[in-house]
């Protein structure tokens, strides 16, 4: 009995996930302008797609936890 590997289309076939910028904004909690000056500048790693970009779901996360900073 052979096995399938079902995926929602959001899922690269070695299952990496890339979102979009609104996906990110979203997780982000902030505007896609913001991402994209992320995506421009440098510090958020992309992958451009014809005319858009698709953001690795792990670069975002390393992004957001090497942002932290100690307030006070």
């Amino acid at each position: 009995m052979a096995t399938t590997d079902k995926t929602d289309g959001s899922q690269a076939a070695g299952g990496s996930q890339f979102l979009t910028v609104a996906e990110v904004a979203a997780l982000m909690r902030v505007s896609k302008m913001t991402v994209y000056r992320l995506v421009h500048s440098g510090e958020l790693p992309a992958v451009r797609v014809g005319r858009s970009f698709r953001v690795h779901s792990k670069a975002v996360h390393e992004y957001l936890d090497t942002s932290y900073f100690s307030a006070g």
